[in-house]
């Protein structure tokens, strides 16, 4: 009982078990009815759910993700972090912007209208949110494995490579099962071209830099835990895992698993062990100030 209120007194975890329990009955429902439409019954009212689902769990995923990583940002560094929200949302849009107008860095493509409004008329204002929301995570884990300050590229390279790593899923769960997206020129990996891989590649080592950078200034990650970044980074990648489990893509399925595993070995090797008395997470000193005046 006491560890269970333990955790009750813990917002982030009880957010972060929200956001797995939103995925999972989402990758299910996808695997019973998006995979299978004729098991819906054959009323307008089943049809018209299924319709409006996709669009509906695809933009609250991202938006349920947001709140759950945002509340973990407030409780451990305070509101040091929106300058870091900022940036990556500019840069990642400006890339998307620039992508989906001349086809660099990423390729020819564009969003359909299931994400919702787009800014500019191009990029669905969800998805450069949603840039920061793998990034974050992506750089915090990198920290703990590269703590040191002259380990700065080890951590941009790995913090880019697990960025990287969860378009092995992403883009095959939303461009080919699903239309979120629809490449120019489809190419060899369930329609995605090569050479996105290196556009994400270039697009997040920018991304980390200005991490890295503005870390240095304000402390935005504070000392959120890493294995509560890491479950949350897990968490964001099951969605679009799940569902290329569900539908049989299993190149996509196994490309993402070896990457991960690659991140694995790397963490294993070089990944600074923790003091046990440093697993208990300390909250930021706003919220420290916070829960005493209340």
């Amino acid at each position: 009982m006491s560890r269970i209120t333990e955790v009750g007194r813990r917002p982030e975890v009880l957010a972060l078990v929200c956001l797995y329990a939103f995925t999972v009955v989402a990758v299910l429902g996808y695997w019973n009815f998006g995979l299978n439409p004729d098991r819906l019954p054959p009323t307008d009212w089943a049809i018209g759910i299924y319709q409006r689902s996709f669009p509906i769990f695809a933009r609250a995923q991202i938006l349920l993700s947001a709140v759950v990583l945002f509340v973990a940002l407030i409780r451990f560094a305070g509101a040091r972090w929106l300058p870091a929200l900022g940036v990556v949302y500019l840069l990642s849009f400006l890339a998307e912007h620039v992508g989906t107008g001349f086809g660099i860095p990423f390729s020819g493509y564009s969003y359909t209208g299931l994400l919702g409004t787009k800014l500019l008329g191009r990029v669905p204002f969800v998805i450069p949110l949603s840039w920061f929301l793998m990034a974050a995570p992506a750089w915090i884990v990198a920290r703990r494995v590269f703590p040191e300050a002259r380990q700065t590229l080890a951590r941009i390279v790995l913090s880019t490579f697990l960025l990287v790593l969860w378009d092995l899923a992403l883009d095959p769960a939303m461009s080919f099962l699903t239309p979120y997206w629809v490449w120019d020129n489809p190419g060899a990996f369930y329609g995605m071209p090569w050479v996105n891989l290196a556009g994400w590649a270039f697009t997040g080592v920018i991304l980390m830099g200005a991490l890295e950078l503005l870390q240095r200034r304000l402390d935005w990650a504070g000392s959120l835990p890493v294995e509560w970044a890491l479950g949350y980074y897990l968490a964001v990648l099951l969605m679009p895992l799940g569902m290329v489990v569900a539908a049989g893509l299993w190149a996509s399925v196994g490309a993402t698993l070896a990457a991960l595993g690659v991140a694995w070995v790397v963490f294993r090797l070089f990944g600074t062990p923790v003091p046990k008395s440093s697993l208990v997470p300390r909250p930021s000193p706003e919220a420290m100030a916070a829960e005493t005046a209340s």
